[in-house]
């Protein structure tokens, strides 16, 4: 399944990320029980399987993370997702994880008490 291996290729490039990847190794315990529990999040969010029953916004608050770790993060997933999924579904799914990356990081700033301005784009 194309999730399967852009998971896959995708934590492959985070934990061998100098940024990203101590962080990860520290907060997950069992890799195998976590990717599979990605893939159904991420079948949720592409296909609308509801596959995942988690609480993203919880799994996220308290890790030491900042504006550049969801940046980082962003890059591994956008060049993971070229690299295996069609251009047309890497778009797709690049679309949804900015939108879960800046969803997350405001909630995680919130419950910082870290005002953050959200970016928009311009109006023409």
């Amino acid at each position: 399944m194309m999730l399967s291996r852009l998971v896959g290729t995708f934590y492959e490039r985070i934990r061998s990320d100098p940024a990203l990847g101590p962080i990860f190794e520290a907060r997950i315990g069992n890799w195998p029980d976590h990717l599979d529990r990605m893939v159904d999040f991420w079948s949720s969010v592409a296909l609308m399987t509801g596959r995942y029953h988690g609480t993203p916004m919880q799994a996220h608050v308290g890790l030491p993370v900042n504006e550049s770790h969801f940046e980082r993060w962003l890059t591994l997933f956008r060049e993971a997702a070229r690299q295996v999924c069609s251009p047309a579904g890497a778009n797709y799914l690049i679309v949804r994880a900015e939108r879960i990356a800046r969803s997350i990081h405001l909630g995680i700033s919130a419950q910082a008490g870290i005002p953050k301005k959200a970016k928009r784009g311009n109006a023409t």
